[in-house]
Order: structure tokens, then C-alpha cells, then sequence
């Protein structure tokens, strides 16, 4: 006798999940993940989506507001049931990095060597020297229980200052060291008569790094595009001796 078709589903999904964990190591599948022609991606996706509304519901009763409805919620019986396959399956971040991480510990736990670098070790579709370089250099983005996993469970730091990428340049910023380029010259020489294929080389903020300007370029360009530069941006120019025809 068939009492539930609804909890017949829920044990079928359950199996498959288990099957699925017990070849991968855990239970953090993508959407796409089967086994034996069970969608367990799928089934693992809106078990989360009822151990977060029965979440919610325990926290509505403890702050003592109505609940209305209890229907889709996770039972305790079967958060259980998935807990004990595997006590991450439900993190409150992202699953793929919860995967990611589960892969780099299993990887280390067999005696390997922390992936570092990008392609170093690819397990199940996921790169996880990319992934802890990711880890690495955006520490201050993640969670303080993520960063102690890290820390205490995988070995993991965050990145040095020397490590991590210089920020991008908007075209603002360099448009200001042209122009700082071109200031340069016009001091040194006295007009801003640039030759084409001029090239200027200035000392970045720090003092140490120095740059080269395609400065003759630069120089074309602006004048040309005179029309869509701002009054305060030909004011500058104009300061530093820029003839504009």
C-alpha cells in the first residue's frame, strides 16, 4: 500500500542522493548531477529551498511573529537523513564553493599537495587552484567562518599585497597620466608641438615605477576629438600650450 506518493518521492530522491554521495564523497552536486536516471541536482535544490523555509519559520516562532503556513518545509526527520550523507550539503553560501572546498580537503586528506595555481588540479569539473587563488585574493569578501575552513581545515592564507593584481585603470585615471605626460614635456620644452610618434616617460606616484606615454599619439588624438572634450579638460590643455588646430 502506497500512503504517500509524496514521501515514496522523497525516499527514491534520498536513495539516489545517497548513491550519488557515496561515488563523488559528498553531497554538493550541481543542478545538472544524476544517478541512475534520478535528477539528484534537482532534488538536493529544493530540499535546500525547504530547510531554508523551515528556517525561517523557526526563526518567525522564536522572535514571536505568525506563522501562516508550514507546508514545504524540511521536516527535522529528513534534514537529518541528508545530514548524515553528508553535514555541508546545506551551506549558507554558495554550493559551488562549498563543493570546491570539500574537493581541495578530500585532495589534501589523500595526502596531495595544496593546488596553487590555476589547472594545477581539476576534480569533478571544478579547478581548484583556481578556486583557492579566488579564495586567496578575495579573503576580505568572504565570511569569518569561511575564512577560519580555510584557515584551520585547508591550510589557506590570504594573499599578500604583492600578490594581489593591481587594480584596473578607468579611462579617467588615464587620461590624467597623459595629461601628466604632457605636462612633463610642455616644462621641459617650453611648447606642447608633440611629435607623433613621440614616446614620454614619467615616474609613477611611487617613484620608482616609471611609464611610457605614447605621448605624440595622445597628443593627435585629443585635438581631434576636440568636440567631445569637456571645457575643463581643454582648459587644462589650453594651459599647457595645446594648439588646437
Amino acid at each position: 500500500m502506497i500512503w504517500s506518493h509524496f514521501d515514496v518521492a522523497w525516499e527514491e530522491g534520498l536513495a539516489a542522493a545517497r548513491g550519488w554521495a557515496s561515488e563523488h564523497g559528498h553531497l554538493l552536486a550541481s543542478l545538472d548531477a544524476t544517478f541512475q536516471g534520478h535528477r539528484v541536482g534537482i532534488f538536493l535544490k529544493n530540499a535546500r529551498a525547504a530547510a531554508r523555509k523551515a528556517q525561517e519559520i523557526e526563526q518567525r516562532r522564536a522572535e514571536g511573529l505568525p506563522v501562516q503556513s508550514s507546508a514545504g518545509a524540511l521536516s527535522d526527520e529528513r534534514r537529518e537523513q541528508l545530514e548524515g550523507t553528508d553535514a555541508s550539503w546545506c551551506p549558507s553560501w554558495p554550493v559551488t564553493w562549498q563543493r570546491c572546498f570539500q574537493l581541495v580537503r578530500m585532495h589534501l586528506d589523500a595526502g596531495e599537495a595544496l593546488p596553487t595555481e590555476a589547472g594545477d588540479v581539476v576534480r569533478q569539473g571544478e579547478d581548484l587552484g583556481r578556486w583557492v587563488q579566488s579564495v586567496r585574493l578575495g579573503w576580505d569578501q568572504l565570511t569569518t567562518v569561511q575564512q577560519w575552513m580555510c584557515e584551520q581545515v585547508l591550510g589557506t592564507e590570504p594573499a599578500a599585497e604583492d600578490e594581489k593584481p593591481k587594480p584596473r585603470r578607468t579611462q579617467t585615471d588615464k587620461w590624467a597620466m597623459h595629461y601628466e605626460a604632457a605636462r612633463q614635456f610642455y616644462e621641459r620644452e617650453g611648447h606642447l608641438r608633440v611629435p607623433r610618434k613621440h614616446v614620454e616617460r614619467i615616474v609613477g606616484g611611487d617613484g620608482q615605477e616609471e611609464r611610457e606615454h605614447k605621448l605624440g599619439a595622445w597628443i593627435g588624438n585629443q585635438r581631434s576629438r576636440a568636440a567631445t572634450l569637456t571645457p575643463e579638460r581643454m582648459e587644462q590643455l589650453s594651459a599647457i600650450g595645446m594648439r588646437w588646430s
